[in-house]
C-alpha cells in the first residue's frame, strides 16, 4: 500500500512556521508539551513490570524510513520548508553540491545478493557525513537538532518536515535531541553549545532559542538522566549505582 503524503504546506506547518520566525514573540496559545519518551505510541510503550519505557526498534525502523522517505520526497521541495531551512542557516538535501539528493530513489547504492533484507547492505541513515552520494547517507539527525535549538521543533513543523509518521518515526530522536540541548547548555558556556551546534562554516547556526515549551515531566526525566551521568563520571555503575533522586520535583510537590 503507497505511503500516504500529507503536504508540508498544511495549515499547522504554515502556523508554526510564521510563529517561529519572530523570535521575541509571546508562546502560542496552543502549548506544545513534549510528551515523555513512553508516550509517544507504539513502538516506545512501558513495560508493566518494571515500568520503564521499551523501545521495539524493528518496529520503529519502517516508520523511520517512512519519514526518510517523505523528507527526500517531498518536504525539502516544498516552499514553507525551503524557506524556514534558509532562516535558520541548514542546507536541504538538493542544494548540497556536489552531490545533491533529490529524492529518496536518486543515487541509490549498488545492490547486490539477498535481495529480500536490502536496508541491511545499505549506509547507516544516522552518519553526519554528507558526502555520501546516495539517499541512505542523508541524516535527519541535524535537521532535528537545528529545529529543536531554534525553537522551531513544534508539532506542526516536525509534520510538514517528517509526514504522517513524524511522531513514532522521528518522536524519540527529537525527545532524545531536546534532553541532548538540555544538557549542553548545562554542560558548557553558550559559545561552546553554539559552536556545538554549528555545521562548518557555511551552516552555522544563526542563534540559539531556550528550549521551547519544556513541560515539567520533561525537566524531571532530563534531571533523572543527568544524575545518571554524574554517576557515570564517578564510577557509580553497576552494585555502586546510587538511588536517582529528584529532591527540586520533591520540594515543589510539597509546596
Amino acid at each position: 500500500m503507497p505511503h500516504a503524503v500529507s503536504r508540508s504546506s498544511s495549515p499547522a506547518f504554515l502556523a508554526d512556521s510564521r510563529m517561529a520566525f519572530n523570535q521575541h514573540a509571546s508562546s502560542s496559545s496552543q502549548a506544545y508539551q513534549t510528551p515523555p519518551f513512553a508516550h509517544y505510541g507504539s513502538p516506545s510503550r512501558m513495560d508493566a513490570a518494571t515500568g520503564q519505557p521499551q523501545f521495539e526498534i524493528l518496529e520503529w525502523y519502517p516508520q523511520f524510513l517512512s519519514c526518510h522517505r517523505y523528507f527526500l520526497d517531498h518536504a525539502q521541495h516544498s516552499g514553507p520548508v525551503q524557506a524556514l531551512a534558509a532562516f535558520v542557516n541548514i542546507q536541504l538535501p538538493f542544494q548540497k553540491h556536489p552531490n545533491p539528493i533529490i529524492s529518496s530513489t536518486a543515487s541509490s547504492p549498488r545492490s547486490g545478493g539477498g535481495a529480500d533484507i536490502p536496508q541491511l547492505r545499505q549506509p547507516n541513515p544516522f552518519s553526519q557525513i554528507h558526502s555520501a552520494p546516495h539517499a541512505q547517507g542523508v541524516s535527519l539527525i541535524p535537521y532535528i537538532r537545528r529545529l529543536v535549538a531554534t525553537g522551531h521543533d513544534t508539532p506542526g513543523v516536525l509534520h510538514g518536515f517528517f509526514g504522517d509518521d513524524w511522531v513514532i518515526g522521528v518522536g524519540s530522536l527529537h525527545e532524545i535531541e531536546r534532553r541532548n540541548y538540555l544538557f549542553a547548555a548545562k554542560s558548557t558556556s553558550w559559545l561552546k553549545v553554539k559552536q556545538a551546534y554549528d555545521m562548518g562554516p557555511e551552516e552555522t547556526i544563526p542563534f540559539l532559542s531556550p528550549l521551547k515549551d519544556a513541560s515539567e515531566k520533561e525537566i524531571q526525566m532530563a534531571e533523572a538522566e543527568w544524575s545518571r551521568w554524574l554517576a557515570m563520571q564517578d564510577w557509580m555503575l553497576g552494585p555502586r549505582t546510587p538511588e536517582i533522586r529528584s529532591p527540586r520535583v520533591k520540594r515543589e510537590a510539597q509546596e
